[in-house]
C-alpha cells in the first residue's frame, strides 16, 4: 500500500496522477502538445494545492522512463528526481510501452468486446517518426511477450503473428501503421495517447517489490541515440 506521483512524459502528452494502492486519487493532463518544461511542476503543485495533499504523504515518484521524446523524457526524469532527492523517497521507472500494454490487455473489454477466436495479443505503438514506432507485443495478461524495439513498419510486418492471432495496435504510433498492416486479424482500436493512468498498477507492484532506481545515476530508455540535426546556412 504506498501513495505514489506518477509522471508521464514520453509523447506529446504531459500527465501526472496521485494513485493510492494503484487506484487513482487526483489526475491532471494535457494532451496539447511538447510544452512539458511549462506545464509538469505547475500539474504537480496545482495537484497538491488542490486537493489539500501534502508532498510528505508521497511514499515514491514513478516516472516513464522510455522509450518516446526525447527531450519529454529529460524533462520528466529531471523532475521525479528532484523531488526524491529532495522528500528523500525512492524513485520507479515504468516503461512507456509496458505500461500501455499491459494497460490495456488488463481492460481489453473497454476496447475491443467481441471474444478473439485464435487469441488476442496487445500492440502499442510510440510514434519514432517517418514509418518508424518503438513496439513490443504483450499476451491477454499484460505480460510482454517480445522485447521493446524500434520497427520500421511495412506490409509484412506482424505478418507471422496476425496468422494466428488477432493483434490491437494502438498509441500515437498506431494510426499511420493503419494503411501498412491491412491483414484481417489487425485490430486498430484502444487508447491513442499514453497516460500517467496507465502507469499505476505497475509502479505499486514495482514498490511492493522494492524495485527502486538509483536516483543520482538513473537515466532514460531513450533506445535509439538523440540526433541533433543542424539549420543548414541557406545565406550563400
Amino acid at each position: 500500500m504506498a501513495v505514489i506521483l506518477n509522471i508521464e512524459t514520453s509523447t506529446e502528452v504531459c500527465s501526472v496522477t496521485l494513485a493510492k494502492d494503484g487506484k487513482t486519487v487526483f489526475e491532471k493532463e494535457s494532451t496539447e502538445g511538447l510544452n512539458h518544461s511549462q506545464l509538469l511542476t505547475v500539474f504537480i503543485e496545482d495537484l497538491f494545492k488542490s486537493n489539500n495533499f501534502s508532498f510528505k504523504d508521497l511514499d515514491a515518484v514513478a516516472v516513464s522512463k522510455g522509450p518516446g521524446s526525447y527531450t519529454g523524457l529529460r524533462i520528466g526524469v529531471s523532475v521525479a528526481k528532484g523531488l526524491c532527492y529532495g522528500l528523500n523517497i525512492p524513485l520507479i521507472s515504468v516503461g512507456s510501452i509496458d505500461s500501455m500494454g499491459h494497460h490495456v490487455a488488463l481492460h481489453a473489454e473497454e476496447f475491443y468486446p467481441v471474444s478473439a477466436n485464435g487469441g488476442l495479443l496487445f500492440c502499442p505503438m510510440i510514434d519514432a517518426r517517418r514509418m518508424e514506432v518503438y513496439t513490443a507485443l504483450f499476451d491477454t495478461n499484460g505480460d510482454a511477450i517480445s522485447p521493446v524495439t524500434a520497427e520500421i513498419i511495412d506490409e509484412n510486418s506482424f505478418a507471422d503473428q496476425l496468422g494466428n492471432n488477432k493483434i490491437l495496435f494502438f498509441g500515437n504510433g498506431a494510426e499511420k501503421c493503419r494503411s501498412k498492416i491491412s491483414h484481417a486479424n489487425a485490430l486498430f482500436e484502444g487508447p491513442s495517447r499514453t497516460s500517467a493512468r496507465f502507469m499505476q498498477l505497475l509502479a505499486e507492484n514495482k514498490y511492493n517489490k522494492r524495485e527502486f532506481e538509483n536516483v543520482a545515476y538513473f537515466e532514460p530508455f531513450y533506445l535509439k541515440d538523440f540526433v541533433a540535426t543542424i539549420p543548414k546556412n541557406k545565406v550563400l
